[in-house]
């Protein structure tokens, strides 16, 4: 078997972090051809506690320190001290199948790949009817998009992005390391100079993991204001939109068609009604969708509440992104 260094970055992952270990303790793939590198920002809950306990029985978990805090620089420290011929990116926040690890590497042998990664299924870790509303939201289409990843493929499949990827430590030399600029989106920035490179990309089905969702509004609001605030920040780092699709901006549309007609408004009322008709078709979309996903684990009103958290909580993010960056400019200017 080839030798895996699997990397994950981690911040205060008390509550996750059991379950994503003993994942890795419990896979098929060989101990002695892997390890863990888990990239700590700084945890001050008792993230490092656990892990202390898991190496006096595990020496594969091998702890480091990211001063930075941040994820790409986490991947970037991991990556310079691995040892194993495939660089595996994990996340704290997940668990994985007992097979997940050498279906990678089968998967890479056959394919001759740059990168390969699976299907990402979403639940929670407390199966409340508010946290199970939340997940069943950031498993549709109308709160993630057409996320091949997120919705599902039938077949392995070319794509632009894979989650938690698995990497021949030989791309980091061909394509270079994760830019440290990018507090989110540093996957599909370097998937995407992977592909504009000439490399290969590859979406296989039966290889699954499954994410830990946030389970209230306030982290979940959280959450994706940043993604909001990133995909625009990307863009301003990267100098490029290639790296992003539609999808990522659709909540700042949505949310622009609100704004920008009541502000219009000022000079022409009528203009409001502009708003008023964006505003009621969404939330009759969003009431019908939550209707056909309503059951006895979720609420309809939790549901309606989730896509409203999600996508305006998102297009404000991106707002936000959009000041930043030109409040940076008027700055530069001045200097």
């Amino acid at each position: 078997m080839s030798d895996i260094s699997i990397i994950i970055p981690i911040l205060n992952e008390e509550k996750y972090i059991k379950k994503c270990l003993d994942s890795i303790i419990d896979s098929d793939y060989p101990k002695d051809s892997m390890e863990v590198l888990l990239i700590d920002g700084g945890s001050q809950d008792k993230t490092i506690e656990i892990i202390k306990t898991y190496q006096q029985k595990y020496p594969f978990f091998k702890l480091l320190h990211n001063p930075k805090k941040i994820v790409p620089v986490a991947m970037n420290i991991g990556i310079k001290e691995a040892q194993g011929e495939y660089i595996i990116r994990l996340d704290a926040h997940s668990s994985y199948p007992k097979e997940y690890f050498s279906k990678l590497i089968e998967y890479h042998h056959k394919l001759n790949a740059n990168n390969v990664g699976g299907i990402v299924k979403t639940d929670v870790k407390n199966k409340t009817i508010k946290a199970n509303s939340i997940k069943l939201v950031l498993s549709h289409p109308l709160g993630v998009g057409n996320s091949d990843f997120r919705v599902g493929v039938d077949e392995v499949k070319e794509v632009d992005t894979v989650p938690f990827g698995c990497y021949p430590k030989s791309v980091f030399k061909k394509y270079g390391l994760y830019d440290e600029r990018l507090v989110r989106n540093q996957d599909i920035e370097l998937n995407k100079r992977i592909i504009n490179g000439g490399g290969k990309i590859y979406l296989v089905p039966d290889i699954e993991c499954t994410y830990y969702a946030r389970e209230n509004f306030t982290d979940l609001a959280r959450n994706n204001f940043a993604n909001g605030k990133w995909n625009i920040l990307t863009a301003y780092y990267t100098k490029t939109l290639n790296s992003l699709s539609l999808r990522h901006f659709v909540p700042l549309l949505f949310v622009l068609s609100l704004i920008l007609p009541m502000l219009g408004a000022i000079f022409y009322t009528k203009l409001i009604y502009i708003s008023l008709l964006s505003l009621i078709s969404y939330i009759a979309l969003v009431i019908i969708i939550s209707i056909k996903l309503s059951s006895k684990d979720t609420n309809i009103f939790y549901l309606i509440a989730s896509f409203l958290t999600l996508h305006i909580s998102y297009g404000f993010g991106s707002l936000a992104g959009i000041w930043e960056v030109l409040t940076k400019g008027i700055k530069w200017k001045n200097n």
